[in-house]
């Protein structure tokens, strides 16, 4: 389904839904989308499966969050851009005031850097806009039983992205800092270490101390035994 225009706005942010389906096992869900056009075809989409109970839509992101807080919806809906507070933001208050509903992020954008953001900050899933009407429904049923939903063509972008952001595993040391931790593991002491490399000895120490620092130890043999676990010298 394709995001409708930007000129598009809501005449109220806030519309509480009256029809409650009659089944035990209903979904309650909050749609939240500052479009129109496209929020109503979504909660006529949900509102038309007998075991999906739409309690609240919004048009910005306070008026969602707000009922979010009061209805505790099973599932929100939340376009990633909503005006006032974006999605991220409405994730990271919903996790912060350990509300019980679970946050299904909608939008038009597939940039890696976005999904990670919103997954990262507690989102269940991201879908796109293009999805269909049933796989949107599908989805908000997946996510709350538990599960986590991301299709495979934004998964696709996100390994990188995760292998962008995740931290180095090897700290990165200057050449210097390299020979004085290769000196170190030879057993050399820094008076011994400061007549080889032909410089202070004070100046030897403050190196190591950079070793030390970037290696996460506070001395010369947990300095060795790090950088061995991290193969930086054999």
């Amino acid at each position: 389904m394709r995001d409708a225009g930007s000129d598009d706005r809501p005449t109220s942010t806030l519309h509480r839904i009256r029809k409650i389906p009659d089944a035990a096992q209903t979904v309650r869900v909050l749609v939240a989308d500052d479009h129109p056009v496209f929020r109503e075809g979504m909660v006529r989409a949900l509102a038309a499966n007998p075991l999906v109970e739409v309690v609240a839509e919004a048009g910005e992101g306070r008026a969602a969050l707000e009922a979010i807080a009061s209805e505790r919806p099973d599932v929100a809906l939340l376009d990633y851009r909503l005006p006032g507070l974006d999605g991220i933001e409405i994730v990271r208050a919903v996790i912060r005031d350990g509300l019980p509903t679970r946050v299904l992020m909608l939008s038009a954008h597939d940039e890696s850097s976005v999904v990670f953001d919103a997954l990262q900050a507690g989102a269940a899933g991201y879908l796109l806009k293009e999805a269909s009407r049933d796989e949107i429904v599908a989805a908000v049923f997946a996510v709350a039983r538990g599960e986590s939903v991301l299709p495979s063509e934004v998964a696709a972008g996100l390994v990188g992205e995760i292998r962008l952001r995740s931290p180095s595993d090897t700290p990165v040391l200057t050449e210097r800092e390299r020979e004085i931790l290769r000196l170190i593991a030879d057993g050399k002491s820094f008076s011994e270490i400061a007549s080889a490399l032909f410089i202070g000895v004070t100046t030897v120490k403050t190196h190591a101390q950079h070793v030390y620092d970037k290696l996460g130890v506070s001395d010369r043999a947990a300095a060795v035994a790090e950088a061995m676990r991290r193969r930086l010298i054999e």
